[in-house]
């Protein structure tokens, strides 16, 4: 113990843990499913051919399923996003078409 006191009031650092512990990989060292870039990413871009993908990631969203990785959040916030302005925009063209009189 006085060593490392010693050592500390040098400037010299102090290793915290064992080499044991570098085998033991943390969540953030597992790459995200779908090619890397995320579920919510992934579905936001396949979401521009099929709508639905964009439904699938809202429902991921509000069922919290970035608790289990908060690297998804943003990919996830992104397709509920997309979600709604598709779902405005189709409303709007279904009510002009609609009342247009054709």
């Amino acid at each position: 113990m006085n060593e490392n006191l010693e050592e500390q009031q040098k400037g010299k650092y102090i290793l915290l843990r064992d080499g044991e512990d570098d085998t033991e990989l943390g969540l953030f060292y597992k790459p995200l499913p779908c090619f890397g870039c995320g579920i919510g990413w992934f579905s936001f871009l396949v979401g521009f051919v099929f709508p639905f993908a964009w439904y699938f990631a809202t429902f991921l969203y509000f069922t919290n399923y970035y608790r289990r990785d908060p690297r998804e959040r943003s990919g996830l916030a992104a397709s509920a996003i997309a979600a709604l302005i598709f779902t405005v925009a189709l409303v709007i063209t279904v009510l002009v078409l609609v009342f247009s009189g054709r």
